[in-house]
């Protein structure tokens, strides 16, 4: 069995609770400025840990611009674009030289981070606080796609585990089934919770919208949390447990506010929802009643005019001859069009078609009608 190695310990920077001080000097301020000191010279240390960092990736970023410009450069068959092409081959080498430096600086200075001593503030670090993930880079975008088809698999595979998040209602709760389940930590459960929210508003389930809309903010504030300390927010979730239950009253403030504007836009997009609905179901109604001639009954019975109206409310035809005959022809016989091309007159059996028969027959019809009525 091997041995552990605890030469590590063996360089360690504590100036904070060293004994050997002058009596004439104020130990308490001594260590301060140290410590103060040590915190600058960490800081000035990270800062130049950023800069090397951004630097290399600037540098890759134009090298592989200049890559895609000498690959285009190559199909070209112009003299100019051979020109163009020399020149953007020379760029590319020094660009790959600027690369290969920024490497040596980046891992220089990491090298040189290895062996500083280890003090009061880097012991402190927690060891344990995440777990090791594999995280897809921020800066490749996914296409519409993509996303669809990623959220898509997420919830077939997790609905089950995402509704029981959904309904819990205890901080301690929430934060144990997190933990038996982190991949519920990601902006899909997020997606998903918010569509369930409308779908509950929708079944006018209030109450449990509301319950709902609680978990959303809580994976919501997680999510932003982990973009605020770039982090995997598998890793940090426990982190927003923490800083809730600890009765943070700005904190607090801040999560409750953003829970009832979140319910406001909830109950929104469900009126929206329900009122699209709503269109369509009476569209479809619509369709359902269109006559012959592609006309509404409902649109051509509010057009006519009112003693007409009630002629068709009491099914009276004796009626309608009357109303016809104290009408203008011209106008009687548009209004009887309309009539039959939306069904609310249908043609008896010994009339020609519409069509056929045109406006005047239409007409003709009505008055012929009431004349034999007049004969019996």
């Amino acid at each position: 069995m091997s041995r552990i190695d605890y030469s590590v310990w063996d360089h360690i920077e504590v100036s904070d609770d060293e004994d050997d001080t002058h009596p004439n000097i104020d130990t308490p301020s001594l260590f301060r400025w140290r410590h103060q000191a040590r915190v600058e010279r960490m800081e000035e240390f990270q800062k130049m840990t950023e800069d090397l960092s951004k630097g290399l990736s600037e540098s890759r970023r134009k090298l592989a611009e200049t890559q895609k410009k000498v690959k285009e450069l190559n199909i070209s068959t112009t003299d100019d674009a051979k020109a163009e092409l020399s020149k953007t081959q020379a760029e590319e080498k020094k660009l790959k030289k600027e690369e290969r430096e920024w490497e040596k600086k980046l891992d220089k200075h990491r090298q040189e981070e290895k062996r500083m001593p280890w003090n009061v503030d880097t012991l402190s670090k927690e060891g344990f606080s995440k777990s090791v993930v594999n995280v897809k880079p921020d800066n490749v975008e996914e296409t519409e796609e993509e996303k669809e088809q990623k959220h898509k698999t997420f919830v077939e595979k997790h609905e089950k585990q995402i509704k029981h998040f959904g309904m819990l209602r205890r901080w301690d709760d929430s934060q144990k089934y997190l933990s038996d389940n982190p991949d519920l930590v990601c902006e899909e459960t997020a997606n998903y919770l918010v569509i369930m929210c409308i779908d509950l508003e929708v079944e006018e389930k209030h109450a449990l919208m509301e319950q709902v809309a609680h978990q959303t903010i809580v994976m919501q504030f997680i999510l932003e949390l982990a973009k605020s300390l770039k982090m995997d927010p598998r890793g940090c979730f426990r982190q927003f447990f923490a800083k809730i239950k600890t009765s943070d009253q700005q904190y607090q403030d801040a999560f409750n506010d953003e829970l009832e504007s979140f319910k406001e836009r909830v109950r929104g997009r469900a009126k929206i929802r329900i009122e699209k609905a709503m269109k369509e179901y009476e569209e479809e109604e619509r369709q359902k009643r269109i006559g012959p001639g592609g006309l509404d009954p409902v649109e051509v019975y509010e057009s006519l005019p009112i003693e007409m109206q009630k002629c068709f409310d009491d099914k009276d035809i004796q009626m309608l001859q009357d109303v016809i005959s104290k009408m203008d022809p011209t106008e009687a016989k548009a209004h009887m069009k309309r009539c039959i091309e939306s069904g609310l007159w249908v043609p008896n059996s010994r009339t020609d078609d519409v069509d056929e028969k045109g406006e005047d027959g239409i007409y003709e019809e009505v008055k012929q009608e009431q004349e034999e009525t007049k004969k019996e």
